[in-house]
């Protein structure tokens, strides 16, 4: 039996233009405190998907919620300060 994938081309080409920006990288590094809250709050709803959820899963569910909230806050906060002329906020 013949092997096809040897005779087969690569479908998608490496390119140069396939690795994120310095800008699409700074984005990320500015956004990083909310991915990771959001990513708590994720794991804590996910915890309790196949069970009912304890008085502790729910501090914990509630927690992580009000983490994600302060972070997307403090995000909003520092995109304003940076857009407004003389750093006011």
């Amino acid at each position: 039996m013949k092997s096809i994938a040897a005779l087969q081309h690569v479908v998608t080409p490496w390119s140069d233009g396939l690795e994120p920006s310095d800008a699409e990288l700074d984005a990320i590094e500015w956004e990083m405190p909310l991915i990771l809250a959001e990513v708590d709050l994720l794991d804590a709803e996910i915890a309790v998907l196949d069970r009912a959820p304890s008085e502790v899963d729910e501090q914990r569910i509630r927690r992580a919620r009000r983490r994600m909230l302060a972070a997307h806050r403090d995000l909003i906060n520092r995109a304003a300060a940076v857009s407004l002329p003389g750093g006011a906020a």
